[in-house]
């Protein structure tokens, strides 16, 4: 039977369940990868499995996130990923080396293998054809430990491109396309796989840009054929070995076709506050500018910012724009500086950020009250900057640095031809900021600071709940919302109680306490809860704080999952009308649950209307289980599998 690119690597790896939309179905991982913001949880998570080693094939720990040390706080955390992974057999990434889904692309990734992370963004391996999912930690802490990560089989998109960008026009250009046709919601449960004879004409970080995108879609993962520009790129990285040829049958068949023509894109730009709110950069031209980022997992290596190196060569930043530049990794930093563009670009006037995520999670470089930002990352929710009433716009490395020049939204179609050097046969390669574990790992202590708090215990589902409607919020409702990121909070994701009084801060600084007294509650949501981040504290935080049920008109796919794993069941509304009618503060009583969740059908009474109504739910007996059980932690530890 024909396959897609994605289909074959599962098939590769399936342990159980039918590759059939829709179906459950577990799969071997064979890399994991997680960061410090995610991983330090983790590592909490695996170490109460009480397993003396990981045993995937390669795990990796990134210092990228919690970069900024204003208190002991994340060096603590650090000192305990640098000692937890020596220890149990994962490679340690020091702070500096990167962000983690560049230097994975650069040093470790390879094609047709599985890769789960402890962050959203991880599919951007797909650009070298793997197939890699973003999870929960609590999932890749399973998938260390030899356990199948389980998804529900995806439906399969194709993109076919033709034709070939024009100068000035990216592979951000693309991503913005693609999320204007189908916008935020509109990947969820598929898997986007691209082809036709324009992916010949993209670089491997080029589609990486592409695939880390992917995420902003909802979709699953997104995934790029292994091809002779595949190799070309991993033989520059002294890797050529790791290369493996994959592409898709001809004849294979797919849940839904979209053309793009590369050669008749323009510069886009999404506006605030939702990655899909795209109109092309022209409709916004002559726009002042305050600040501009460039950076991130999403636009951060070599052959991007040689480009803006190019582009600001000889020139200065407009007295109003202050901008940043955060490249990738180490190596793109020192192949800049080789290379004389980091001369060019910080003559400008640009200020240089360490090789992290910087400004794109809220860690520094926030900007001014009310002020207009122009960032080359992957979200521009409201607040995630770290400025509640920041304009943040996401636009590519190209539109970036000609709108610095100039102090407005530019198109840079409007430039002169400028000459962009080529990169060279060979990276600069160093791996000495990645550590090996140790070779004997019980002689390893651990090293735990004050901030790093035991991990909350979930309570087992129960079969009747009655509880307050402590919270009822709109649609698109993020992990940013749920479970605020920035300098402030960050340093806080091991210590559960003290980060708890944050949750929900963004929609109801009441919420913590009011649901801290309550002792037991339920969230009520609009459309696609629970997008953005892989984060599972946006799960395990209400959890701690008593929520027991989420109810809502869908659900982003990770987020599902994390519910799942802390024991906070997952409804949806049978009706989508009963979500006007409830308010919060309205008392409702499940009964039956657990007779309910096996039919795929609660009933919800609502004491303060005296009405009932009803919820589905499509739970697997495994998901159930997990459910009863009081999530994975105590499931796994009980022998499910």
């Amino acid at each position: 039977m024909s396959k897609t690119i994605a289909q074959k690597i599962i098939s590769k790896h399936l342990i159980s369940g039918e590759m059939k939309a829709g179906c459950e179905i577990a799969l071997r991982i064979d890399q994991t990868l997680t960061q410090d913001a995610t991983g330090t949880m983790a590592y909490l998570e695996f170490e109460t499995m009480g397993l003396p080693k990981v045993k995937t094939e390669f795990s990796i720990a990134y210092v990228d996130h919690n970069t900024l040390q204003c208190g002991f706080e994340n060096a603590d955390d650090h000192r305990y990923l640098q000692s937890v992974t020596a220890k149990y057999g994962v490679h340690y990434s020091r702070p500096g080396n990167g962000i983690c889904h560049q230097v994975h692309l650069e040093r470790f990734g390879v094609p047709g293998k599985t890769l789960i992370g402890s962050d959203s963004h991880t599919p951007t391996a797909g650009g070298l054809g793997m197939l890699a999912f973003g999870a929960g930690g609590m999932d890749v802490a399973v998938a260390m430990g030899g356990g199948a990560y389980y998804i529900t089989m995806p439906k399969i998109y194709k993109v076919h491109l033709t034709g070939k960008l024009r100068p000035f026009v990216s592979a951000k250009d693309v991503s913005l396309e693609l999320l204007r046709i189908l916008s935020v919601k509109g990947g969820v449960g598929a898997i986007i796989e691209w082809g036709g004879p324009g992916v010949d004409t993209l670089s491997v970080p080029e589609r990486a840009t592409i695939t880390n995108m992917g995420t902003e879609l909802g979709a699953t993962t997104s995934i790029f054929p292994s091809d002779s520009i595949t190799r070309e790129f991993l033989s520059m990285q002294g890797r050529e070995k790791d290369y493996v040829a994959l592409s898709a049958d001809p004849d294979a068949e797919y849940d839904r076709i979209i053309e793009i023509d590369l050669s008749e894109l323009k510069p886009l730009i999404a506006c605030p506050h939702s990655p899909d709110n795209v109109v092309t950069v022209e409709s916004l031209k002559n726009t002042p500018v305050d600040q501009i980022c460039i950076g991130s997992c999403t636009n951060s290596s070599l052959q991007d910012l040689l480009k803006v190196a190019a582009i600001l060569k000889n020139k200065t930043i407009a007295k109003n724009v202050s901008l940043s530049i955060s490249p990738g990794s180490r190596q793109v930093l020192t192949m800049l500086s080789q290379q004389g563009a980091l001369t060019d670009i910080l003559a400008s006037g640009a200020r240089l950020l360490e090789c992290a995520c910087g400004p794109c999670i809220g860690m520094g470089f926030s900007p001014n009250s009310g002020g207009i930002s122009l960032r080359t990352f992957n979200r521009n929710f409201c607040g995630r900057s770290g400025t509640a009433d920041g304009m943040v716009y996401l636009v590519s490395p190209e539109t970036a640095a000609a709108s610095a020049l100039t102090g407005v939204i530019t198109d840079p179609t409007t430039l002169p031809e400028i000459n962009i050097p080529k990169l060279p046969a060979k990276f600069s390669i160093d791996d000495s900021a990645v550590l090996p574990p140790a070779s004997d790992g019980e002689a390893v202590e651990i090293l735990r600071g004050p901030n790093i708090k035991e991990f909350p215990k979930a309570t087992p589902l129960s079969d009747s709940i009655r509880a307050e409607n402590l919270l009822k919020v709109g649609d698109n409702i993020t992990t940013d919302h749920i479970m605020p990121a920035g300098a402030k909070i960050l340093p806080y994701r091991s210590n559960v109680p003290l980060l708890s009084q944050y949750c929900f801060g963004v929609c109801d600084t009441t919420f913590p306490e009011r649901a801290k007294n309550a002792g037991c509650g339920i969230i009520t949501a609009g459309i696609n809860y629970g997008q953005g981040s892989s984060r599972e504290h946006a799960a395990l935080v209400p959890m701690y704080l008593g929520i027991r049920c989420v109810i809502a008109k869908s659900f982003a796919r990770i987020h599902t999952a994390n519910l799942i794993n802390f024991g906070i069941l997952p409804l949806t509304f049978e009706n989508a009308e009963d979500y006007e009618k409830i308010e919060q503060g309205h008392i409702l009583k499940l009964k039956d649950v657990h007779r309910g969740i096996a039919q795929g059908r609660v009933e919800v009474f609502d004491e303060t209307l005296d009405k009932s109504f009803y919820c589905t739910c499509s739970l697997t007996e495994r998901q159930q289980s997990i459910l009863k059980k009081g999530g994975l932690l105590n499931y796994t530890k009980e022998g499910g599998k």
